[in-house]
């Protein structure tokens, strides 16, 4: 009789708590921001993670945020601890470097994904820096949000800059959108001189959340209002691309090394648009006033 060899268990696709300290500590490094005095490093940081594996470490989170926080304050220490080229160029010129330093009290959070998006294993990690003001240029408070993906042995990651302007966001609508998705018809003022549009998720806070299939992006396009002039921007941030009256706009992000970073490319709003995401949903855009 032929014996019948069991195949071996798959492995779990599980992560050590030590690779989610290693993740938010990794993240903190790529959002660095060098001032003239000093490098600010972001101070909140959200782990999310497959519901399952945060059921498995439930018991352990307040251990794990303890340890992450005293590894986040141990590679500042590091990265501030001179080499002997820094301390010979510091006697040389009479000065040490910018310091970094975190932007505030140290926060981590450890999350389950509520959007059903992760597989088991997949990790995503997501820091806020608040940038300082350009009051010179009319600018406000800018914040920079870095998420970095960790899914089996590729990692990646998204850079966003948010502007807001310093002056008050007038309370009169400046546009309007009307759209249809699945979920029926919907109209939304646009109130703000930045508004995000997209499926949305744990990652991807938008102002108009569409209920579509995959080929819409969960952050498909921004649409900017210039304060000054009233003028209006499309920026396309999608996967499949949006096209703006049946045309195709330019991309407004450059992928590289599995980083996205938006590329300062926007297109000029005319008074009535229609919008199209992946030429699945369309928006009609209309500016009021």
């Amino acid at each position: 009789m032929a014996s019948t060899r069991l195949a071996p268990a798959p492995t779990s696709p599980r992560r050590a708590a030590s690779a989610l300290i290693g993740a938010v500590v990794d993240n903190m490094r790529r959002n660095l921001e060098p001032l003239r005095y000093s490098t600010l490093a972001p101070s909140h940081y959200t782990v999310y993670l497959h519901p399952r594996e945060h059921a498995r470490l439930e018991g352990i989170i307040p251990i794990l945020q303890e340890q992450t926080l005293r590894a986040l304050a141990e590679e500042l220490d590091r990265m501030n601890r001179p080499s002997t080229a820094r301390r010979f160029f510091s006697r040389l010129t009479g000065g040490g470097g910018p310091e970094v330093q975190s932007a505030g009290d140290w926060r981590v959070e450890f999350l389950p994904d509520p959007d059903g998006d992760m597989a088991e294993g997949d990790l995503l990690v997501d820091s806020e820096l608040q940038l300082p003001g350009r009051p010179d240029l009319g600018v406000g408070e800018r914040t920079r949000r870095i998420t970095t993906v960790h899914a089996g042995l590729r990692t990646t990651a998204r850079e966003q800059t948010v502007t807001r302007t310093s002056a008050t966001t007038p309370a009169a609508v400046a546009a309007r959108i009307a759209y249809r998705d699945d979920s029926g018809e919907h109209s939304y003022d646009v109130v703000k001189d930045s508004v995000t549009v997209g499926r949305g998720g744990v990652a991807f806070p938008v102002d108009v959340r569409i209920a579509a299939s995959p080929d819409v992006s969960r952050e498909h396009l921004r649409i900017r209002r210039d304060p000054a002039s009233g003028a209006f921007f499309l920026i396309d941030l999608s996967t499949l691309g949006t096209t703006l009256n049946g045309r195709h706009v330019p991309r407004g992000f450059d992928d590289r090394e599995g980083a996205k970073r938006e590329n300062g490319a926007e297109t000029a709003l005319p008074d009535g648009a229609r919008i199209g995401l992946a030429d699945t949903v369309f928006l009609e855009f209309r500016k009021v006033g």
